[in-house]
């Protein structure tokens, strides 16, 4: 699956070499870096996606690099305290790291206070990934298609309930702009994580859940629940007889989770544009990029200025979104 800003991203990284060699001379210190390990902020715990993939290109930006990364998870907070203690470090390229939709464009609508400003402390590398949600349901629920979901959350909306991966994550949103989009008010369940919801769904404890692929998966394939959409601009190979929402009925509509690595504002631009190099190349590697979408993730490398084009057009999205629902965290 590549979205349509998937799709300009991967043909931006390509042309990357290409801008690297306009940039302007870098100083004798930038020139040298790295002479020392690089520290990772990774913004959730160990195991999740967000960590396998750091982990999964690790390797190969370590050896472009010639120094290794050192991976430090620091999760809570949709992400404002691993970010935090980036947007804080010292601006010289041993401090990076990586964040998701929530702390880099949700959470500064979400949060009525935010620690860090994602624009003016932050600046970005690369986009690395993006992940593809699915919208599942009890087989009790009765109805097989996204048209029949919307009709009965219509005509009699008490009977639905949807799990999500909890407040402020891009599932409660994804679930948020399918309401706004359907002209449904399905009430909605908050999980701590997809795993959670996906399983109160396949018990029957609640109708209907919005999970990421590897929550669920294995349990569409089996019958235990119904996949009525993927939320993607395009479907996924691993469930290619289930359609997009957009195309079961909501046009336009699209969500997507996505992972990307940014740096403390005060880093150099050769310091990016180089350490921007190593995570394109890893993620081109048809080994890397088979590992990663074995865990339903797509690899997503980008240029600095796409990933930071990105990341303003998520805020305005996911700013409106959440203020037409009314969400706040606090």
């Amino acid at each position: 699956m590549k979205t349509p800003f998937l799709r300009r991203t991967l043909c931006a990284a390509l042309g990357g070499a290409a801008l690297l060699a306009l940039a302007a001379p870098a100083s004798a210190q930038d020139a040298a870096w790295p002479t020392k390990p690089i520290r990772v902020i990774v913004t959730f715990p160990p195991g999740g996606s967000a960590d396998a993939i750091v982990r999964a290109i690790s390797p190969r930006v370590s050896e472009r690099l010639g120094q290794p990364l050192v991976i430090e998870n620091r999760p809570g907070a949709g992400g404002n305290i691993g970010l935090t203690a980036v947007a804080k470090a010292e601006g010289d390229g041993y401090t990076v790291g990586l964040g998701a939709a929530g702390a880099l464009s949700a959470n500064v609508s979400l949060y009525p206070q935010m620690p860090f400003d994602p624009v003016k402390d932050l600046k970005p590398v690369s986009l690395v990934a993006a992940i593809p949600f699915v919208i599942v349901g009890h087989p009790s629920v009765g109805v097989r298609t996204q048209a029949e979901l919307i009709a009965l959350a219509k005509r009699d909306p008490s009977k639905l309930t949807i799990g999500h991966g909890g407040n402020g994550t891009a599932m409660h949103l994804t679930a948020s702009l399918f309401d706004q989009m359907a002209g449904v008010k399905i009430v909605q369940a908050a999980y701590r994580g997809s795993g959670p919801a996906a399983m109160d769904a396949l018990a029957g404890q609640i109708p209907l859940a919005v999970t990421d692929l590897p929550a669920a998966i294995q349990h569409i394939r089996a019958g235990k629940l119904m996949a009525f959409s993927v939320t993607g601009s395009r479907r996924v190979p691993a469930l290619p007889d289930v359609p997009t929402v957009a195309e079961a009925g909501l046009p336009g509509y699209e969500s997507v989770g996505w992972f990307g690595i940014v740096a403390p504002a005060a880093t150099p631009d050769a310091i990016v544009n180089k350490l921007n190099a190593a995570i394109v190349e890893a993620l081109n590697d048809p080994a890397i990029q088979t590992s990663i979408r074995a865990i339903g993730v797509e690899p997503a490398p980008s240029t600095p200025q796409a990933f930071a084009d990105y990341i303003k057009s998520e805020t305005v999205k996911w700013g409106q979104v959440i203020r037409n629902a009314g969400i706040k965290l606090e």
